[in-house]
């Protein structure tokens, strides 16, 4: 496969990383943005050790900084993989509203205008280019406790539907990544986040009841998958020039998302 330059949100940890690395080793310019500073220093670091300082370049990019984006959108890339974000959980019926706006904000909005941006410059330069979103296997069911977050993702996964038709007579290509449940620290400080907030004073969910509900989807074999599969997954997805638009791993979350998808039709009140 020939060499891209790739540009990778989120890349301070967990996925990001990871693939940043991976991409690098197999020879692709990556540019890694990461949130905050000490990540970048830390993250240098690394590539260094790695030796792969002539083609993994880590720079600051909080997708909220509209600097960061503005300086971003100077960076000559062929591929945009957009994988930060973040998660609120907790119940629908109880989280503050402020959190579920600040959510959207950070995995919906910032993403799209990010992207926008990007596919306006591939068309003024009539060339090609590619997005690829990280979603979640909660794009496509809704687990309790889990509404907040994965309604994010949901709105991601119709966005990205909507752009991989309206981009192909420019020939931009999207697709999605669909993480099952591996054990990054994402799902589990996601999992943290409600305790925050919830008050078994004033909330009619008791914070025990809650993270029971958290840990039977995250305290199993299931919930605790080992990351290296994803990213190895993602090392191929991301760069290639043909594949699905959706990429659901591992394969037993993409039957169970489709069985879920079939009996919806049969939910009853």
């Amino acid at each position: 496969m020939e060499s891209k330059r790739i540009l990778i949100t989120g890349a301070g940890s967990g996925f990001g990383e990871g693939t940043a690395i991976g991409l690098a080793q197999l020879g692709h310019q990556v540019i890694a943005g990461v949130q905050i500073s000490p990540q970048v220093t830390a993250l240098r670091l690394k590539a260094k050790e790695l030796g792969l300082e002539n083609n993994l370049r880590v720079e600051r990019l909080d997708i909220l900084d509209p600097y960061d984006v503005k300086y971003a959108l100077t960076w000559d890339i062929d591929i945009l993989f957009s994988n930060a974000g973040m998660g609120e959980a907790g119940p629908v019926f109880e989280i503050p509203v402020d959190l579920v706006r600040r959510n959207f904000e950070t995995n919906v909005f910032a993403p799209l205008d990010l992207a926008q941006k990007f596919i306006a410059k591939f068309i003024n330069e009539k060339r090609k280019g590619k997005v690829v979103f990280t979603s979640s296997m909660g794009g496509l069911f809704t687990p309790a406790g889990y509404g907040i977050y994965v309604s994010t993702k949901h709105a991601l996964e119709a966005i990205a539907e909507a752009l991989h038709e309206e981009l192909k007579p420019y020939n931009i290509q999207i697709q999605t990544v669909n993480p099952g449940a591996y054990l990054t620290g994402y799902n589990e400080t996601m999992a943290d986040n409600p305790f925050r907030w919830l008050d078994d004073s004033k909330n009619f969910t008791k914070r025990a009841d809650m993270r029971a509900t958290f840990d039977s989807l995250l305290g199993t074999a299931e919930g605790r998958l080992d990351p290296k599969e994803m990213i190895d997954a993602m090392i191929k997805i991301v760069p290639s020039d043909t594949g699905k638009f959706r990429n659901v791993v591992p394969k037993f979350v993409e039957d169970m998302l489709k069985e879920h998808q079939l009996k919806a039709w049969e939910n009853t009140i």
